[in-house]
């Protein structure tokens, strides 16, 4: 990795190796010289998942923590349980080499004893369970942290309450905590709240044709009904090797439709949606990330943090709209996002079926300025020739 001579820990350079991190990716390159100057810089980034950002954070964070010292220094506030629990998962492999950094998850449904203080080095956690282990239950003395990260941001703004939370939490914490906050987008309410919760930032932004993945091929198919879109995705599956495949769906019963379709078809197929509780949510994510079903179908619930490697092709069931009917664009881009992670190559298709959906599309390749291109899904050669 060029820079390492920022890294000051030997045992964190193994880490980082370990992992298969050997160059930089554009956010580290940009990112990692502030994160780890000195003194300790504020940064407000702009960066998907997928580019190394996660790996970015955690480095800047296991960077800054004394082991010796047997309290919280790093707090990472995420969107979602399942986020929480992926950070850690970087975490505790970049960490590795470091046996005796501890750390623990604020979410709901983890306990503790009232009055006791936590001796882990790192809290990852939800917006309202960090502010309560900060302030009614007092597990974490916020004077003491030293990095301060909030990834997500423009996923945190949209869930009621989190952007209140984020900003009683940072009121509580020293003036001289570093402030790291990531978002995808940068609407202007994003904007707002991050420099909100960052004084004097660091500001990285990329150019929005640099936003939709380099790496992702993206295609569409012409369909006239939902059987056809169904007929076609068929094609698809026949004609490729797919490790993973993700398929997204606008509402709950499209999605439960597809995915019974699916497994009439033969295919092992996992679905996830709204209403699931936390827990099986995580396991769902879980089995699919072992690999136990191929296919997950799901609502937008899972467009953002869900970091599967093998995803090699993501499918639009249906595009993504607002509830005006508008092109999403963040969420379009979040959805095929899920594939092309990591510099790998990625596939993105999007089912059209009538003359609004190809509108919301082209609609989409503007704000991108990307052309996405038509695939005949009868065509079994072409669709071959896509996937190499």
């Amino acid at each position: 990795m060029s820079g390492t001579f920022l890294i000051r820990k030997p045992q964190l350079l193994q880490g980082v190796y370990a992992m298969g991190f050997n160059r930089p990716s554009k956010i580290q390159e940009n990112a990692l010289p502030m994160m780890l100057a000195e003194p300790p810089q504020n940064l407000i980034a702009q960066s998907q998942s997928g580019t190394g950002k996660t790996a970015a954070f955690v480095l800047a964070m296991l960077s800054r923590v004394e082991p010796a010292e047997r309290y919280p220094q790093c707090l990472c506030l995420s969107p979602t349980y399942e986020l929480a629990l992926q950070t850690g998962k970087v975490i505790e492999q970049m960490g590795r080499f470091h046996p005796e950094l501890k750390l623990a998850y604020a979410v709901r449904g983890n306990k503790l004893e009232r009055g006791q203080k936590i001796s882990e080095h790192i809290v990852i956690g939800t917006p309202g369970t960090v502010l309560d282990w900060c302030s009614k239950l007092k597990f974490i003395d916020p004077k003491k942290i030293k990095v301060f990260v909030l990834d997500e941001a423009d996923v945190m703004i949209a869930t009621q309450g989190h952007q209140d939370q984020s900003i009683r939490i940072q009121r509580m914490l020293p003036r001289n905590c570093q402030m790291l906050l990531f978002s995808a987008t940068f609407e202007d309410s994003v904007w707002k709240f991050a420099q909100k919760v960052v004084p004097d930032p660091n500001i990285i932004k990329l150019k929005r044709e640099e936003e939709t993945l380099d790496t992702i091929k993206q295609y569409y198919v012409l369909c006239n009904s939902r059987d056809e879109k169904f007929q076609a995705l068929c094609n698809i599956y026949g004609a490729i090797t797919i490790a993973q495949a993700m398929i997204f769906c606008h509402t709950r019963k499209t999605a439960s439709w597809l995915a019974a379709e699916l497994s009439k078809e033969g295919h092992q197929v996992a679905l996830l949606s709204g209403e699931m509780v936390v827990e099986q949510r995580a396991a769902v994510i879980e089995r699919f990330r072992e690999g136990k079903e191929k296919v997950l179908v799901t609502t937008n619930v899972c467009a953002r943090g869900i970091d599967v490697e093998q995803v090699s092709v993501v499918i639009n069931f249906d595009l993504p709209v607002d509830k005006d009917g508008n092109p999403d664009n963040e969420t379009y881009l979040h959805r095929i996002g899920r594939t092309g992670r990591f510099g790998k190559r990625g596939l993105a298709v999007n089912m059209v079926d009538s003359k609004h959906s190809m509108n919301i599309l082209n609609r989409i390749q503007e704000h991108f300025n990307k052309k996405i291109e038509r695939l005949d899904t009868d065509d079994l050669d072409e669709i071959e020739k896509i996937a190499n």
